[in-house]
């Protein structure tokens, strides 16, 4: 048989295998439209265990690479799944905050994964482990999560959406606590600081966790009974546990915004921000002439801090939103400019404003 002729049924294999990758992947919209109705959960990883030995076991039958297939296959099972449901990974426990906005933002239907650390987050988006990734970057009364912003600068995921969530704090113990009774109150640190004037008059020792869900999770497994957990109504309701007092934090206007992370941003919608983070010259009118670019083309900055770069004492990164998507006229054209005239620029994303 000639070069061409091989090369022709070459040809002819890659268009069955992916006509049957696309079957295999309405299939699997099948599967998961079955599971919506019976109320499951997407995600059954005994299920895609057996799905690997399957196609290993027909490997070794046809003398291929075990591992080649398998890692293949854990490709097409991840688009398969992404037909299903969206996987979102956020920081915490089940009943956390930023699992609350990730159902907001993306409805129901989705996938939620915790993980333990806000790196963690990013880096099982960064592997494809995860479609979408939800952190919060700040809060209306706290301000910035630093760690946040150091990560989108040295990150490749782009910020493709934001939401804010209205966060209402709640009191929460074991079903037979009784508010005198409480001696300690663990939550999150940012959580603590936001309820000063409601703990103050407890006179309670405050211990600080990693996560408000995790808490109360932390309660109810360790059966604390003197110990309340600082966190959301939805978590008392996961974990089963008793709502002592709500809506404790100090004031009404309590809001935290979030970043909706992946590997791409979102296309314009006409209802636009960016975000970027940049560092100019440590010199008179740097930072003015930087901005003037946004101001001589009525482009409105909604928000502007500066961070340490982490390379040299006392020099620093900005970060900057904007309004209008970095493929609109204006934003481009002033972008073009600045990535010539600055130090250094990133566009972290465009995504569409929070409603």
């Amino acid at each position: 048989m000639s070069l061409e002729d091989l090369r022709r049924k070459i040809d002819e294999t890659d268009t069955n295998i992916v006509k049957l990758i696309g079957e295999r992947i309405r299939i699997a919209q099948e599967i998961g439209e079955e599971k919506k109705k019976r109320g499951k959960q997407i995600n059954d990883k005994d299920r895609e265990k057996g799905v690997l030995e399957n196609i290993k076991s027909v490997a070794r039958g046809e003398n291929i690479s075990q591992e080649v297939i398998e890692s293949i296959y854990r490709q097409i099972v991840i688009a398969c799944k992404r037909t299903q449901g969206k996987g979102v990974a956020f920081q915490g426990e089940v009943g956390a905050y930023s699992e609350e906005a990730a159902l907001q933002f993306f409805g129901p239907s989705i996938i939620t994964k915790p993980y333990e650390s806000l790196d963690d987050v990013f880096k099982v988006v960064e592997q494809d482990d995860v479609q979408f990734g939800i952190v919060p970057v700040e809060n209306s009364l706290e301000g910035s999560i630093s760690r946040v912003y150091d990560l989108l600068l040295d990150s490749s995921l782009k910020v493709c959406g934001e939401i804010e969530l209205r966060v209402s704090h709640c009191l929460i113990a074991s079903p037979g606590a009784r508010l005198d009774l409480i001696k300690r109150v663990y939550s999150h640190p940012q959580a603590l600081a936001q309820c000063k004037t409601f703990l103050k008059h407890l006179d309670c020792e405050l211990i600080p966790t990693y996560d408000t869900a995790g808490s109360v999770k932390m309660i109810k497994e360790e059966g604390i009974t003197d110990g309340g957990a600082i966190a959301s109504a939805r978590a008392a309701e996961i974990y089963e546990m008793k709502i002592i007092a709500s809506e404790i934090e100090d004031a009404p206007n309590n809001f935290t915004r979030f970043f909706i992370l992946s590997k791409e941003d979102s296309p314009p919608s006409g209802n636009d921000k960016t975000s970027i983070v940049f560092s100019v010259k440590h010199k008179p009118r740097a930072l003015y002439e930087f901005l003037k670019e946004f101001a001589v083309r009525d482009i409105n900055l909604t928000k502007i801090e500066s961070r340490p770069t982490r390379r040299k004492p006392w020099e620093y990164n900005f970060y900057l939103d904007f309004e209008g998507h970095r493929e609109d006229k204006a934003p481009r054209e002033a972008l073009e400019n600045l990535e010539r005239t600055s130090l250094f620029l990133k566009i972290l994303g465009s995504y569409p404003k929070a409603k």
